[in-house]
């Protein structure tokens, strides 16, 4: 059965390769896209346990296996959680679209650091990810952005 990941965030989607990161980039942990986000709120990309918590970061395992990565932009762990506010604890059970962190992404950029949320399927075949958003289209949080075919 796919799995659809939804957008955590309100943006503009943009190619994976081009954050500013060469992890993401490179796509070195999985495939995915990105969104340069233009609003402060984010939310689950897909139903799950909340696995990885942090303030720039966080991982949702479905229950179906894949786990989805969102990064809150990059070079963002620098910010030791300052200008993060976490919804929810490691452990959370969530639904796609539940709360998980505000943030100002206009904060990070006044910062000098990109605001580029890379969406991930953690140690995806590439091949088994279709992106639903192309770059350049408007998301909101809970469109949809790309589905795994497992």
């Amino acid at each position: 059965m796919p799995l659809t990941v939804r957008s955590p965030v309100a943006g503009r989607v943009i190619p994976t390769d081009e954050v500013p990161d060469p992890v993401f980039a490179g796509g070195l942990v999985g495939p995915g896209t990105a969104v340069e986000p233009t609003g402060d709120d984010v939310t689950a990309p897909v139903d799950g346990r909340v696995v990885k918590l942090h303030p720039h970061a966080f991982v949702v395992q479905s229950p179906d296996g894949p786990a989805v990565l969102v990064h809150l932009g990059i070079d963002t762990v620098q910010l030791g959680g300052e200008g993060f506010t976490l919804h929810v604890v490691e452990g959370d059970e969530v639904t796609a679209g539940d709360p998980v962190v505000t943030w100002s992404p206009a904060a990070v950029r006044d910062g000098g650091r990109s605001a580029a949320c890379p969406v991930v399927v953690l140690e995806a075949p590439p091949e088994q990810v279709e992106l639903l958003a192309a770059p350049g289209s408007d998301v909101s949080p809970g469109d949809p952005l790309l589905t795994l075919w497992a």
